[in-house]
Parts: C-alpha cells; sequence; structure tokens
C-alpha cells in the first residue's frame, strides 16, 4: 500500500470530562482542545493521507488485516484498531435498548457496524450503531444512504475522528440525529444538523423521531454504573 500515514494533529477536540456537581443535566457546549488524546489508550486511529478513489479504497479494505474499521472521508482513509471490550460492551448495550424502540415504533431498523454507510460520493462511514428508516434495505445492495440516526462510541483512538472528521460530514448531510457516546465523561453529545455546539446530555437523554409513539428515554447515570461493573479483579 502507497498511502502515507499522517500522524495526529498536535491538538484534538473533545467534550468535558466531567459533570459539574449541581450544574445544568443538559448544556451547550464549546469542544475543548487537547493533545495526544488518541494515544491514551490502544492504537491511535490513523488517515491514510492522499487522495483515494472509491474503488482504490474498496480494494485495499478487502486485503485489510481483520478487525480494522475503514471509512473514506473526502478522499482520506481513516483506519480505526480493533475496539477495547468497553466499548463493545456499551454497543451491545445499547444495542438491545435501541433495537426494542425501533422495531415497537416500526422506525425501521437498527444495525451494528461493519456496515457501509454512503451519503455522498467519495463518502463511506461506518458508525457503530444506526437506525435506518423503513424502505431503505435492498436486498441486492450492501449500502446504506439514509439514517434516522448514528451512533459512534467514542475512544481515545477514535476520538478526533468521530468529533473532528466525520461530525460535521453527518451535519451537511442532514442526519437528523448524531450521538457521540463517550464513557470517559458519562455523557452523550448530542448533535442535530445545524448544531453548531452539541448537546451535552449527562443524565437522560430522550429521542423522539417523527412518527415514534412515544419518545426513546435512557439514564445515563444507571447505564454507565451498568457498563462500567468489571467481572474479577485486574
Amino acid at each position: 500500500m502507497t498511502a502515507k500515514l499522517r500522524r495526529p494533529d498536535s491538538a484534538c477536540k473533545r467534550s468535558v470530562t466531567a459533570r459539574a456537581r449541581g450544574g445544568p443535566i443538559v448544556r451547550r457546549e464549546a469542544l475543548l482542545t487537547i493533545s495526544l488524546a488518541e494515544h491514551i489508550m490502544g492504537m491511535p486511529a490513523r488517515a491514510l493521507h492522499r487522495p483515494w478513489a472509491e474503488d482504490e479504497f474498496y480494494a485495499a479494505r478487502d486485503t485489510a488485516p481483520p478487525g480494522e474499521r475503514w471509512e473514506l472521508v473526502d478522499g482520506d482513509v481513516l483506519v480505526t484498531p480493533s475496539p477495547h471490550w468497553m466499548h463493545q460492551r456499551i454497543v451491545v448495550r445499547l444495542t438491545v435498548l435501541l433495537d426494542a424502540y425501533v422495531r415497537a415504533n416500526a422506525l425501521g431498523e437498527l444495525f451494528s457496524s461493519p456496515l457501509d454507510v454512503k451519503l455522498e460520493p467519495g463518502l463511506v462511514l461506518q458508525p457503530d450503531l444506526l437506525v435506518v428508516p423503513p424502505g431503505e434495505i435492498r436486498r441486492r445492495s450492501d449500502i446504506v444512504r439514509h439514517l434516522l440516526l448514528a451512533v459512534e462510541i467514542v475512544w481515545p483512538s477514535s476520538a478526533r475522528h468521530d468529533r473532528v472528521t466525520k461530525r460535521p460530514r453527518y451535519q451537511r448531510n442532514r442526519v437528523p440525529e448524531y450521538w457521540i457516546v463517550d464513557d470517559a465523561s458519562q455523557t452523550i453529545e448530542r448533535w442535530t444538523p445545524d448544531d453548531e455546539r452539541p448537546e451535552l446530555v449527562a443524565e437522560r437523554v430522550v429521542w423522539h423521531p417523527a412518527g415514534a409513539a412515544e419518545p426513546f428515554a435512557l439514564d445515563l447515570v444507571q447505564f454507565f454504573a451498568d457498563v462500567a461493573a468489571e467481572d474479577g479483579p485486574g
């Protein structure tokens, strides 16, 4: 592969890392800049930096090591390593909760990564979780082109790409909601297409998409307490 590795910039963006005691439970926050956030745990997500055509991208991805997630954003290839077990636990728990709600309200279908989302030419994304509206799935196509909700479980290895690289692309393609679930701060950053700053939800997230008889509500304090439980020492 002739692509060149682009090292992460010295500054990237993240949400606050703790909730203020007695403060509001939902806030609009400017994202803070930090250095080397992507190197805190595990291998960093990396960008293969040169203009990539879609056919090149698909051919290279087909020969990549198992466990890597490949995405194409404006000609750059983003490669994310295999995730931590905590990341996967959050994905599974959210899948169970959201799937029951989506099915009960006939909103479409919930999927988990890897599944290609192609919102525009030259853009191939694989959010951790995605809700696809009714009528979007075709037996002869393995690509999704419309979303009701995209969810990323942010990790130090992927923080920059989730917040800075991919988030504006979801917004410009009018994805109704984009959630960044942050285990470190125990919050969800909630973005809609016209937001300049996220809604930072710390205690209870409520999602009421068009056509749903009732809203989806999740107690974040209890949710993060449950997923943080360990099986044993170490």
